[in-house]
């Protein structure tokens, strides 16, 4: 990639990022007031973009904020910015806000929303990392009962994620109440007695579009899979693990906890659902699907 300069949309207008800057009493800056959503470009074209905003509109619902725009302008807009921004393969985030006014945990009224948007590079997890896996830990889910909204308030995702930094994994795994909800960042898969598990989609975990994929290879290519409650139990005792989002796609988890997953190495369906996607993938960039 060149030194081309990163072009942004804010409030209106596109200008680079160095430019772009909001009020400190900017609801998201002060409360976390606001939602976001990240939506990968592939061959620049946004990836499954009315599942992306049908996902934003939830979140808008969820926290009682008004579409900005319709379906049709969002388009237009993410059109602009990936044609302003270097590279085949982009992602774009978008983070809305309740916009600016007085500290007040009230909503304001006839207060337009901060909207901002920005593409970045999409860099793919190298080959050598899906050929070895990826370690991951477990811990307490101990976010708001909301998850289902993708909420500008990551804290809580921040700490949970920061413990698999710190001990040298890539994800952190989240249990509550004895049952696998998601990761810090990702969607988690389990593979037990040969079949794909996934947690159902409820308001502890974010529905993610990677997850969906996952799950529609699995029924178009005759994988046995399920839905359902997955057991801490069978985390820990589960052939395969794999994580999933709009940016790594799907990695193996080898290790959690320091300890192997099945053999410790990337298993046969993680295999088989990689070449799958990546076959997908193709299909997407060719304009077929």
């Amino acid at each position: 990639m060149t030194d081309q300069i990163q072009t942004v949309y804010l409030n209106g207008k596109f200008m680079p990022i160095e430019q772009a800057y909001v009020p400190v009493l900017d609801r998201g800056f002060i409360f976390g007031d606001g939602v976001y959503e990240v939506i990968p470009v592939y061959s620049r074209r946004p990836f499954r973009l009315p599942e992306h905003l049908r996902r934003l509109q939830h979140s808008l619902d969820g926290i009682r904020l008004k579409n900005p725009h319709t379906d049709e302008v969002w388009a237009d807009l993410f059109e602009q910015l990936i044609a302003r921004n270097e590279g085949e393969d982009q992602y774009l985030y978008l983070h809305i806000t309740r916009g600016v006014a007085k500290r007040d945990h009230a909503f304001p009224v006839n207060v337009p929303p901060t909207i901002f948007m920005m593409s970045s590079p999409l860099v793919t997890p190298p080959e050598a990392l899906r050929a070895t896996g990826v370690a991951a830990v477990s811990a307490l889910d101990n976010r708001w009962l909301r998850c289902d909204i993708k909420a500008i308030a990551l804290l809580p995702n921040v700490l949970l994620r920061q413990l698999a930094i710190d001990a040298g994994a890539a994800e952190t795994l989240l249990l509550r109440d004895g049952f696998l909800t998601e990761g810090a960042a990702s969607n988690i898969f389990v593979v037990a007695n040969n079949t794909l598990l996934a947690p159902p989609k409820t308001h502890l975990m974010l529905p993610g579009i990677t997850y969906d994929v996952i799950l529609e290879l699995a029924a178009a290519h005759g994988i046995p899979h399920q839905v359902r409650e997955i057991t801490e139990q069978e985390v820990r005792t589960a052939q395969e693990l794999w994580q999933t989002s709009s940016t790594r796609e799907v990695v193996p988890i080898t290790t959690l906890d320091g300890k192997p997953v099945g053999n410790g190495k990337p298993g046969p369906l993680f295999h088989k659902m990689y070449a799958l996607y990546q076959d997908y993938k193709r299909a997407v960039r060719a304009g077929g699907v």
